[in-house]
C-alpha cells in the first residue's frame, strides 16, 4: 500500500473557520505584505539608492534576495510549519535592518541575500499552511484574501518607497518593515500551534537534497555573472564570460540529471512532473512571475528615465499594476470557488497579458504619459488572475497529501522566476544601452552602464540634446525586454492549453489539518505532529 493510500483524509470543517484558524490566517496575511512590501517598495528608490552608494551591478540588487529565496526554500519545512516561519521571520528581520545600515553596494548585496533567506521561506510556509488548512476546492476565497493583502503592500510599496527616496531617507524602505516583522512574530508565536514533522534533526537533514540544491543554486549564480557582465562589462568572446556561462549550463543540466535519476529526495520530485497539467502549472507560474518582475524592476526606469518621472511620482505611475492586481487576485480566486473550474480563467488572463506586454514594446519618449499609465492596467489585469490561479492546475491532479512538496517547488518556480526576470532584463538593457549611448557620453562612466543607470535621478537637469539622446537611449534599450516577454507569454499562453479539466478535491491532510480545542487547550497541534508521517 502507498503513502497516499494510507494518509488519513477528512472534509473541511462544517459551520464555518474557528477563532484559531482565523488568528492564524492574520498572521500569515501580516507575514505576506511584509514579503509583498519588499518586492515592491526597493525597484523604485533602487536609482536613488545606486546613486548614493556609488555602486555597480545593481541587478544584484534584486538577483541577490532571489538566489537567497530559492537556495534556503528547501530547508523552510525541517523544523514544522510554526517554528520554520517564525525562524524565516527572524531572518527577514536582521536582513531588513542590515539593508538598512549598508554603508557600500557590497554590504547592501549581502543583507538582500540575508532577507531573501526569510522572504523566501515566507512565501513558501504560507502557502503550506494555507493547504493545510482548506480543501483546494474552497481554497479560492482565501487565496482572494491573501491577494487582496499582497495588493494593498504592492500598492503602497512603491509610493512609501519613492517618497522616502526623494526625501535622500532610502534606509528607511527598509527600517519600515521591522515593526511589522513584530505584529508578525507575535501572531505566530501565540497561536500558530501547527503539527511539527515526526523525527529527529538529524533524520531530517538526511531528508534534504544537498547536491541537487548546491547544483542549482551555483549553476544560476555562475550564469547569472556570465549574463550581466557579457557585452556590458566584458565582450561576450572573453573568458570571463564564457567559463560561468559554460559552467552554468553544465551545472543546470547536471541538476536535472541528479533530480531525475540519482537523488534520493529530490527538490523536483519525478512524480509532481508525471502529469501535463501540473506541468502546466509550473511552466505558467514562473513565466508569470518572471513577466511581473521585469514589469516591477524595469518599468520605474522608463517612467523615472524617459518620462522624467521623480521616484514618487513614478510610484504612482505604477499604480496601473499595483493596485489593479490584487482585485484581480481576487477575482481569479472567487470564480473558481464558485464554478470549480480554472481553465477558462487562466486562458482569459494570458491573453490580457500577451496584450499588456505587446503594449509594452510602443513605449517610447514620445509616448504620451496617460496612455504610458492606462495600458499597463492590461497586464495587470492578466497577472492578477494568474497569481489568483496558477496553483489550481498544479494541485488538482495530485493526491492531497503531496500538496506541502508540491507547493514548496511551486514556491521554488516562483523564486527562480525572479533571478531570471531580473538577470535577462539587465543583460538586454546594459547591452543595448551599451550600443545606444554615444561612445563621448560612456567615457565619462569608466565603471560602465551599471553606473549610467545610477544617473537616472539626473537625467532631468542633463542639458540639451544630451538629455534627450539619454532618454531615447533608455527607451530603446527597454523596447527588447518588452519584446522578450511577449514572446514568453505567447508561449505560456499555449502551453496552458495542455491542461485537462481536473475536478478539484474538497478534502484535506487530516496529519496537517487544523483542529479547534480538543482536551487542554494549545494540546491538539502538537501531540497530533506524533501522527504525521511527513515533512513540509
Amino acid at each position: 500500500m502507498s503513502d497516499t493510500d494510507k494518509t488519513p483524509l477528512s472534509s473541511p470543517q462544517a459551520g464555518g473557520k474557528g477563532f484559531r484558524f482565523w488568528l492564524i490566517f492574520l498572521a500569515l496575511c501580516v507575514s505576506l505584505f511584509l514579503s509583498a512590501l519588499e518586492f515592491s517598495i526597493v525597484a523604485n528608490a533602487l536609482p536613488v539608492i545606486i546613486n548614493e552608494l556609488q555602486g555597480e551591478e545593481f541587478a544584484w540588487v534584486g538577483t541577490a534576495y532571489a538566489l537567497a529565496a530559492t537556495a534556503f526554500l528547501p530547508f523552510s519545512g525541517v523544523f514544522g510549519r510554526k517554528w520554520s516561519f517564525i525562524g524565516a521571520l527572524l531572518v527577514f528581520t536582521l536582513g531588513c535592518a542590515l539593508c538598512g545600515a549598508a554603508q557600500s553596494m557590497a554590504w547592501l548585496i549581502a543583507a538582500r541575500t540575508v532577507q531573501g533567506i526569510g522572504g523566501g521561506a515566507i512565501q513558501s510556509i504560507s502557502t503550506i499552511v494555507v493547504s493545510d488548512l482548506v480543501s483546494l476546492q474552497e481554497r479560492g476565497k482565501y487565496n482572494g484574501l491573501l491577494g487582496m493583502t499582497w495588493a494593498v503592500a504592492t500598492s503602497v510599496g512603491p509610493l512609501i518607497g519613492g517618497a522616502l527616496a526623494q526625501q535622500g531617507r532610502w534606509r528607511w524602505v527598509f527600517y519600515l518593515n521591522l515593526p511589522i516583522c513584530g505584529v508578525a512574530l507575535g501572531l505566530c508565536v501565540i497561536f500558530m500551534r501547527l503539527p511539527t514533522p515526526p523525527g529527529t534533526l538529524r533524520e531530517k537533514v538526511k531528508k534534504m537534497d544537498w547536491i541537487g540544491n548546491f547544483l542549482v543554486v551555483s549553476s544560476t549564480t555562475s550564469l547569472v555573472i556570465a549574463l550581466t557582465w557579457g557585452g556590458a562589462r566584458y565582450p561576450w568572446s572573453s573568458a570571463r564570460v564564457l567559463v560561468p556561462l559554460i559552467l552554468g549550463i553544465v551545472g543546470l543540466l547536471a541538476f536535472f540529471i541528479h533530480e531525475m535519476f540519482a537523488a534520493t529526495h529530490p527538490m523536483v520530485p519525478r512524480e509532481l512532473l508525471s502529469n501535463r497539467t501540473t506541468v502546466s502549472g509550473y511552466v505558467q507560474v514562473f513565466i508569470n512571475s518572471l513577466v511581473v518582475v521585469v514589469w516591477v524592476y524595469y518599468l520605474p526606469i522608463y517612467y523615472q528615465g524617459c518620462k522624467g518621472a521623480s521616484p514618487t511620482r513614478s510610484s504612482v505611475n505604477m499604480f496601473g499594476i499595483t493596485f489593479l492586481t490584487g482585485p484581480f487576485v481576487v477575482l481569479g480566486g472567487a470564480t473558481v470557488s464558485i464554478f470549480k473550474r480554472y481553465r477558462p480563467q487562466l486562458w482569459i488572463a494570458w491573453v490580457l497579458a500577451i496584450i499588456g506586454a505587446a503594449t509594452l514594446s510602443t513605449y517610447d519618449v514620445e509616448t504620451p504619459l496617460a496612455r504610458a499609465i492606462g495600458l499597463t492596467v492590461i497586464g495587470a489585469a492578466g497577472a492578477g488572475l494568474l497569481f489568483g490561479a496558477t496553483y489550481f492546475p498544479v494541485l488538482s491532479p495530485l493526491h492531497v497529501s503531496q500538496n506541502a512538496r508540491a507547493l514548496a517547488l511551486f514556491a521554488f518556480f516562483r523564486a527562480f522566476a525572479g533571478i531570471w526576470g531580473i538577470t535577462i532584463g539587465s543583460a538586454i538593457f546594459t547591452n543595448k544601452l551599451t550600443k545606444h549611448l554615444s561612445p563621448e557620453f560612456l567615457a565619462q562612466f569608466p565603471g560602465g552602464v551599471d553606473i549610467v543607470y545610477s544617473i537616472i535621478p539626473t537625467i532631468s537637469s542633463l542639458h540639451e540634446p544630451t538629455r534627450s539622446e539619454v532618454r531615447h537611449a533608455f527607451a530603446e534599450s527597454l523596447k527588447p525586454i518588452w519584446y522578450t516577454i511577449t514572446a514568453l507569454v505567447v508561449f505560456a499562453f499555449l502551453v496552458s492549453l495542455l491542461m485537462a479539466d481536473v475536478p478539484l478535491q474538497n478534502v484535506v491532510d487530516k496529519r496537517w489539518a487544523l483542529e479547534e480545542k480538543r482536551g487542554n487547550a494549545g494540546e491538539s497541534g502538537e501531540k497530533r505532529s506524533e501522527e504525521g508521517t511527513v515533512s513540509a
